[in-house]
């Protein structure tokens, strides 16, 4: 490999979607591979920055334990300890937070808002929760087609005025369901009959841009 392309890697954290874990590997020696990868020649350097990005993911206490052995949400932090090798300038993450519970995602997002500090984070998810805490920037794709490109209160505001809150559920909602108090949220270009304006999420917004980027497509909003 050359010393370019050797350079390149060492700059760039790479999480996928889905990750491949040798299962007799403990999580110590995963994140060790994956180093060497990255041509981690020094053996004691190496080593020590395997405990410090474990450390930095909460796994330091099971850097012994065979990935087998761990979580879903375990092994999703070893595979985020090795995209933090080494402090890459360029950290892309699909889906990080695939398998973990509320309490790892987040302890997750802790980590990732230090790791913003000093590097830039690529994030692709469908969690909508996880762009409102940690995204400064968000671009929605749909169908191939960029929807938005934008902050993420610009966004959250093109769905003011357009959520509503009834005690019914409404047809003609561009998505309506109900909530946890028993009535009905709407995303609606006008109001139903009987509701109460709300405030718009994320969430809203995002399902405001899908249902009328469907429209433009000529099909039915979901």
């Amino acid at each position: 490999m050359t010393p370019e392309r050797t350079e390149i890697r060492r700059r760039l954290g790479y999480l996928p979607q889905e990750s491949g874990y040798p299962r007799g590997f403990t999580a110590f020696r995963f994140v060790d591979y994956l180093a060497a990868l990255k041509e981690w020649a020094d053996r004691d350097a190496r080593h020590t920055e395997v405990r410090r990005v474990l450390a930095l993911v909460g796994l330091e206490d099971l850097a012994g334990k065979r990935m087998r052995a761990l979580s879903g949400g375990q092994r999703r932090r070893a595979a985020l300890a090795q995209a933090l090798l080494g402090a890459p300038e360029l950290l892309v993450l699909d889906e990080p937070t695939t398998g973990l519970d509320p309490e790892q995602r987040a302890s997750l997002r802790g980590v990732l808002s230090a790791v913003g500090q000093w590097a830039t984070v690529v994030l692709a998810t469908h969690q909508t929760e996880d762009v409102a805490a940690l995204c400064h920037r968000v671009v929605v794709l749909d169908g191939g087609r960029v929807r938005y490109d934008g902050t993420v209160t610009e966004l959250v505001e093109t769905a003011r005025g357009k959520v509503w809150v009834a005690d019914v559920e409404q047809p003609g909602a561009l998505s309506a369901w109900r909530t946890g108090t028993g009535r009905f949220r709407h995303v609606a270009r006008t109001a139903p009959p009987g509701a109460e304006p709300a405030e718009p999420t994320l969430e809203d917004a995002y399902l405001l841009l899908r249902a009328l980027g469907a429209s433009d497509r000529n099909e039915v909003p979901a």
